[in-house]
This record gives C-alpha cells, sequence and structure tokens, in this order.
C-alpha cells in the first residue's frame, strides 16, 4: 500500500514537471513511479515520453516498450515510439516524388493489394504488378500488366526482361508478404533482372513496437519482420547503398549500387535464413535508428541518393 501511494506521488510530481516543460527534471520521479508500480503500463508510458523529451532515445524506447508489453491496447505509447524516429511525408508521398524524379521505363512492383502505389506510376512506363490476391480499385490502365500469382511463382515462370522488352527493372517496390525471408527472396530476384543504376524500394522497414513486428499477425497494424532483412544485408551485402527513409507509418528502405551478377545471398540463402530467424526484436532496443540505417524524411536529401533524373 504504502509503496503504491508513494509511486502515485512520483508519478503526479513528474507528470507536473514534465507538462511545465522541464523534462530532465520529470525523468527520475517518472522512472522511480514505474519502477515501483512495475505493473502500470501508463507509468511506463510517461517515463518514456520524459526520456524522449530529454533525448535519451534508448531510454524512451525501452520504457514504452515495457508500457506496451503491460498493455499491448495503449496507443499513446506505440504512437509515442513511431514519433521518435519517423515522421514528414508519409510513404506514399515520397514514393511518389521517387517515380517523378527517376522517370522509370520498367517498374515491377511486388504487392499490389488496393492499387494505392500502383496509381503513382506515369503512363510511359511498363509496369509488371505481382499480386496473388490484388483489390485494386480501379481497372490498370494498358501499360501495366497483372499477374494473378505469389512472386515465387512469378520469377520461377517468367523471364523478367523479356516480358519488359529487354529493358532491366528501372524501379521496384517490395511490399509483399511480410515476412523477411520472403522479402529476400524477393529482393533477391529482382536484383538479378535491375542494372548497377537502378533502385529497389523496401517497405516496412522500421517496425514500431515488439507486437506490430512479430512475425505472425496479431494486430491491426502490422509491418511483420521485414526489418531483419535491413540488418542482414548491412551485414552480408556491405556493397550496396542502404537507407530507410523515415517515412510514416513504417518506413521504406532504398537499395542502391545494385550487382545483378551477385551470388553471395543466393548461394548462403538457407543459412541467412536460419541465422536472421533467430534474430530476436531485443536487437532493436539499442541504436534502433543506426541498426537500420535510418535517414532524414527529407527530399532534399533523399533526391541525391538516387542519382541523376533519366531524360526522356
Amino acid at each position: 500500500m504504502l509503496r503504491q501511494f508513494v509511486a502515485d506521488a512520483l508519478f503526479m510530481r513528474g507528470m507536473g514537471l514534465l507538462q511545465a516543460g522541464q523534462a530532465p527534471r520529470a525523468r527520475w520521479p517518472l522512472a522511480l513511479a514505474a519502477r515501483l508500480a512495475s505493473s502500470n503500463a501508463v507509468y511506463f508510458g510517461a517515463a518514456a515520453l520524459a526520456a524522449y523529451k530529454s533525448g535519451d532515445i534508448d531510454a524512451g524506447v525501452k520504457n514504452a516498450e515495457r508500457a506496451l508489453a503491460l498493455d499491448p491496447g495503449l496507443d499513446s505509447a506505440r504512437d509515442l515510439l513511431a514519433a521518435m524516429f519517423v515522421h514528414g511525408e508519409e510513404y506514399l508521398l515520397v514514393l511518389q516524388r521517387i517515380h517523378e524524379h527517376l522517370k522509370p521505363r520498367a517498374y515491377l512492383e511486388i504487392g499490389v493489394a488496393l492499387g494505392w502505389s500502383l496509381a503513382l506510376v506515369s503512363p510511359q512506363t511498363k509496369v509488371l504488378a505481382i499480386d496473388p490476391a490484388p483489390q485494386l480499385t480501379f481497372d490498370p490502365p494498358p501499360n501495366v500488366r497483372l499477374f494473378k500469382e505469389t512472386s515465387d511463382d512469378f520469377f520461377a515462370r517468367h523471364d523478367v526482361r523479356a516480358e519488359l522488352g529487354g529493358l532491366p527493372v528501372d524501379l521496384a517496390f517490395i511490399d509483399g508478404m511480410h515476412h523477411f525471408d520472403f522479402a529476400l527472396r524477393d529482393f533477391m530476384n529482382v536484383e538479378r533482372c535491375s542494372s548497377r543504376e537502378s533502385t529497389i524500394v523496401l517497405d516496412d522497414c522500421f517496425p514500431r513496437d515488439r507486437l506490430t513486428a512479430q512475425r505472425e499477425r496479431n494486430s491491426t497494424f502490422w509491418s511483420g519482420d521485414v526489418w531483419k532483412l535491413i540488418v542482414l544485408l548491412k551485414k552480408y551485402r556491405p556493397d550496396l547503398s542502404l537507407h530507410v527513409v523515415a517515412a510514416p507509418p513504417t518506413g521504406m528502405c532504398l537499395v542502391r549500387n545494385l550487382d545483378p551478377a551477385s551470388r553471395v545471398l543466393a548461394e548462403n540463402h538457407e543459412r541467412l535464413c536460419a541465422e536472421f530467424m533467430a534474430l530476436d526484436y531485443s536487437y532493436l532496443e539499442k541504436d534502433r535508428a543506426a541498426k537500420l540505417n535510418l535517414f532524414p524524411n527529407d527530399w532534399s536529401k533523399i533526391q541525391p541518393l538516387l542519382g541523376s533524373a533519366r531524360q526522356l
């Protein structure tokens, strides 16, 4: 009883300081309140906010994740985790800018869903769109060929360059199954039919929290374990240029300096899948931004990563 009384008093003191704009002074009472009332998700959420506003991202992450472990429905903690890292234009607007800048001759998209990203493509671009169960809200235009099959089946059955009239894939957007091993196979297959100057965009690379980053879907919002692919590529393909743009809701990775002839991933595929299947989400508790190559969501900084615009 006394423990709870002290925790409540510390919480009220800390919240007063936090609301007064004194986050550094609020950190100690809020952290101690959470420690004393160790089953109170709201207290951990407040401690997370104070740490974040004091500039301690790692402590903010740790406390916010603890709050969500206690109460998965505490949206304020989940929103705080997102606000710590992602900001600015949401991913579809950034993807539209990429299309307008690169003016790709050939575009490949994996994971069409409702077609929101597909609708961004210019009529002059040859498009291959792949989804076993698309739910398009519009009829595909003449420049779009829709393949209603899994990406694994598509790449096994089709010669991509032949489908594109001999062109390499200039730009690809991978947003299929939210499992890192599926995304890995998609990346390997797309890189093979790209060129050194091509760009591959990987969606859902910067998870919000443990629940929504689980391999199996247990929530309405879900990014899966695609983030592991970034860690894998950093370790085993240091030749690639990897930048995870901090675009809401879960970042998007721009992959450049591709090597269609590389066999590193293919020749070690089974071993790599086993290694990263075992990688736990706790890996991201510290230095999350650095570990996932987070990059500012600022078009003036993103544009130079993409190289020169194509001249039509």
